[in-house]
């Protein structure tokens, strides 16, 4: 008798782990059955580590939403280096500011994978261990991840413009295109390099070549001067390079935050390969190309008369039915005031779009009128979203009506 229990037990046992194999991988696919779900694969930040010189270091890449790795597609791919701020071990600060920001407030922009490095403290991205450190780092994952080697780009910002400077100088055949925000090759920790300056920019254009170059630079930056970038200009300029420079009137040393956030960078990269199939691209790139261009902080603004002011001034909700903000008049200026008290002024760009001369370059507030005339409501659009505020309506006499216009 207690054979065949222990018998009976062990074909119990067994029936359990076929059943559990069926259940995990063996089920019939006839009528009703649904295959097992496929984890979907991992994209986003990922963590990395390499052994370089018997030390672990931490990074991280990039991949796209999109990114597939068995569809065999060529991504283009960009080596980013970041500030002195963000140097650490853990493998993450970088991703903070600059262009990982840009990829979290639109990703649609950059279809890209992205290789992102740190440098561990007090190292700088100019000594040439590091250097060769990021190389190793771009080296590795474009292999496994098998990216297009004609559409690899290189940028950075402040100590990683000065890194990506160098990169540019010791590696010039394998960038597409160079974007540098608040860089230049005048090391704030090295200032006896400034004993070099009649020779020293020559030294990197003649290196890069004609590889595209775009900067970027606040024109009030004390950290980074101006001049760096505007030397670096004159030099691929007077060599017959291609270069763009952009100025931002009024910022300090975050240039970075509107340079990763102009849409048509990712565009400019794109446009850019090393062996174009196209002919007529590469004598394109190959042409001398020069373009200097100061961007204001904000819109010039212009003035519209108390009647048209008055016509926007009101309370508005948002969808919900929620306050959003009132708009309100002193004098020739228009004010907001938000739903916890905050007032903040607001200059016209047009009669319909304003924009706040304290606030983000981006952000408008545009208005919306009916086919009288009256305003019916507000957009309040930033970089990332936009919202509708509608006008709220007074009741007079059991009356709904609108403002007086």
């Amino acid at each position: 008798m207690r054979h065949r229990v222990r018998l009976l037990t062990a074909c119990l046992i067994l029936a359990s782990g076929f059943l559990s194999a069926g259940a995990s991988g063996f089920a019939p696919t006839g009528v009703g059955s649904k295959p097992k779900p496929v984890p979907p694969q991992e994209t986003g930040f990922l963590n990395r580590r390499i052994e370089f010189h018997g030390a672990t270091y931490h990074f991280q890449i990039y991949l796209p939403e999109e990114f597939r790795r068995d569809d065999k597609k060529p991504w283009p791919m960009i080596l980013f280096l970041h500030g002195r701020g963000e140097r650490g071990a853990e493998g993450m600060w970088q991703t903070q500011i600059g262009l990982p920001m840009a990829l979290r407030d639109h990703p649609e922009r950059w279809p890209f994978v992205i290789v992102l490095p740190q440098c561990p403290y007090p190292n700088f991205w100019t000594d040439p261990d590091m250097l060769t450190l990021a190389m190793a780092e771009l080296d590795r994952e474009q292999e496994e991840f098998r990216t297009d080697a004609d559409r690899t780009y290189l940028t950075g910002l402040s100590m990683g413009g000065y890194g990506a400077w160098e990169l540019a100088k010791l590696y010039p055949k394998r960038w597409a295109a160079i974007a540098i925000a608040s860089g230049g090759i005048f090391w704030s920790y090295a200032p006896e390099r400034w004993l070099e300056a009649a020779t020293l920019p020559n030294d990197y254009v003649r290196a890069v070549g004609h590889t595209p170059v775009w900067l970027f630079h606040g024109s009030d930056d004390p950290v980074v001067p101006p001049k760096e970038s505007e030397m670096m200009y004159a030099a691929i300029k007077a060599d017959g390079g291609n270069v763009r420079l952009w100025v931002y009137q009024g910022l300090q040393h975050d240039s970075w935050s509107r340079a990763f956030n102009e849409p048509e960078l990712p565009h400019w990269l794109l446009t850019h390969r090393l062996n174009p199939p196209d002919p007529n691209q590469a004598n394109q790139t190959a042409q001398p190309f020069a373009e200097r261009v100061v961007i204001p902080m904000h819109p010039v603004a212009v003035r519209l008369t108390i009647a048209a002011l008055d016509l926007i001034a009101g309370d508005y909700h948002d969808a919900a039915g929620h306050p959003a903000a009132t708009i309100f008049r002193q004098g020739d200026q228009l004010f907001e005031r938000d739903p916890h008290g905050q007032v903040t002024a607001l200059e016209a760009e047009s009669p319909a779009s304003f924009f706040y001369p304290l606030g983000g370059y981006w952000t408008r507030l545009l208005v919306e009128r009916d086919t009288t005339g009256h305003v019916t409501g507000l957009i309040f659009r930033d970089d990332r979203h936009e919202e509708r505020w509608e006008r709220k309506r007074v009741t007079v006499a059991k009356k709904d009506v609108s403002f007086k216009q």
